[in-house]
């Protein structure tokens, strides 16, 4: 009878069991989250464009760096010699443009292209590649004409042409200059260019460079090229 009972027992225990048991819960899927962003530490990388020179910001551009500007020599080294010019101190935007080239390395290898005998040698505007793409890095832009310091168009006097393009108002070709050789001066020049300086040492160079022969256009038969500017301390 005792058998009986702890049989029964086990029986109600093991139904009671299985029917309490709880049902299996459906696991929830893990959340990924994200990182939090600091977007301090974002880092945007603009390249900004190289800066170039144009018609609107030429002239507060060479107003700003012709201040403190002491020096006014120039060395100019040719393939037939070389001779200094000295540039004018009140007549600060062509002076400045004509440093600010010189140590760019602009005039490099460029050649006078063009020689009048007994008139004037005309230098800076070479028709290679290399030249053209050394004026597109630097910019386009002109200078206004300085014709009202006083200086006139004497022998050695450095002086720069005016654009021929679209140009009424004469304004300079800040890449070009050209040197008197007439004595004792072209001064029909005077009042439509700007002279911005003079030949100190040399000036038996620039005669040379002058009595050179030319071809069609002024070009001078063989290439005479500037070697090199130096800006003289």
């Amino acid at each position: 009878m005792l058998l009986k009972k702890i049989a029964l027992a086990a029986i109600l225990l093991l139904f009671f069991g299985v029917g309490c048991k709880d049902e299996p819960q459906k696991k929830t899927p893990p959340i990924k989250k994200e990182a939090p962003q600091n977007d301090s530490l974002k880092v945007e990388v603009v390249e900004e464009e190289p800066f170039k020179l144009d018609e609107e910001n030429a002239i507060e551009f060479f107003f700003d760096y012709q201040k403190g500007l002491t020096q006014n020599k120039i060395k100019i080294t040719t393939s037939l010699g070389d001779f200094t010019v000295q540039l004018y101190d009140n007549v600060p935007y062509h002076k400045a443009n004509f440093i600010f080239l010189a140590r760019e390395g602009y005039f490099n290898d460029t050649q006078f292209h063009r020689v009048v005998e007994n008139f004037i040698i005309q230098g800076g505007n070479s028709d290679d590649l290399e030249t053209s793409k050394k004026r597109g890095d630097i910019g386009r832009y002109l200078l206004p004409p300085d014709t009202r310091k006083g200086y006139k168009h004497h022998r050695g006097t450095l002086s720069m042409p005016s654009s021929e393009i679209n140009n009424p108002h004469m304004l300079a070709s800040p890449y070009e200059f050209f040197i008197v050789v007439t004595k004792p001066g072209s001064y029909h020049l005077d009042g439509d260019y700007t002279p911005f300086g003079k030949v100190i040492d040399g000036m038996d160079i620039v005669d040379k460079i002058n009595q050179q022969p030319v071809g069609k256009g002024d070009w001078p038969s063989q290439n005479i090229y500037i070697k090199k500017m130096e800006v003289l301390d």
